[in-house]
C-alpha cells in the first residue's frame, strides 16, 4: 500500500464512533424540506426535450392569444401551469374552475407531435362545456431546410 513507505496509517485519526442517528436525522431534514420547500414539479415528470407540437403551415396566421394554456404529453397525462401534472378526470375539474376566474376564457392546448388527435378533441369538448369561448391547438410553421429557422 502507498501509506507504508511513508507510515501514513499510524498518524491517522482513528475511525469516529457509530453515527447510525446522524443518518436518520439527515433522512428528516431531506423530507423536512421536500415537503416545505419542495415544488411539485422537483419529484414530477415534466416536459421532455424531445416534446414537440406539430407543424402546420399558416400557423402563425391563426395564432391568437389566450387566457390559459395546458401541455398535452400523453392523452392521459396534461400539465397545467398552476398544478403540474394531472389526469383527464381532473383536467375537466381545472377547466370548470378556470372558466370561472376569466371573463372571457381562452385555452391554448399544446398537444405533443405522438398524440392521438382524439384526444385534443376531448379536451376541446370539455373546455367548451366548462364555459371556454375559444380552444387552440398550438403549432408551428414549418421551416424551411435551407433558410436555417429555428
Amino acid at each position: 500500500m502507498i501509506t507504508r513507505p511513508l507510515d501514513l496509517a499510524s498518524r491517522l485519526r482513528p475511525e469516529p464512533r457509530s453515527f447510525d442517528w446522524l443518518f436518520y436525522v439527515n433522512g428528516g431534514v431531506i423530507v423536512l424540506f421536500f415537503s416545505l420547500f419542495g415544488s411539485r414539479f422537483v419529484l414530477a415528470p415534466g416536459l421532455g426535450v424531445n416534446f414537440r407540437v406539430p407543424t402546420m403551415p399558416g400557423a402563425l396566421a391563426g395564432a391568437a392569444l389566450t387566457t390559459h394554456r395546458i401541455s398535452v404529453v400523453r392523452s392521459d397525462l396534461v400539465f397545467v401551469d398552476d398544478q403540474g401534472a394531472i389526469n383527464l378526470a381532473e383536467l375537466r375539474a381545472w377547466l370548470r374552475d378556470a372558466a370561472k376566474k376569466a371573463k372571457q376564457p381562452s385555452l391554448l392546448v399544446l398537444v405533443g407531435v405522438g398524440v392521438p388527435t382524439t384526444a385534443f378533441a376531448e379536451i376541446a369538448s370539455a373546455a367548451y362545456g366548462a364555459g371556454f369561448v375559444q380552444v387552440q391547438m398550438g403549432a408551428q410553421e414549418p421551416t424551411n431546410p435551407g433558410s436555417g429557422g429555428r
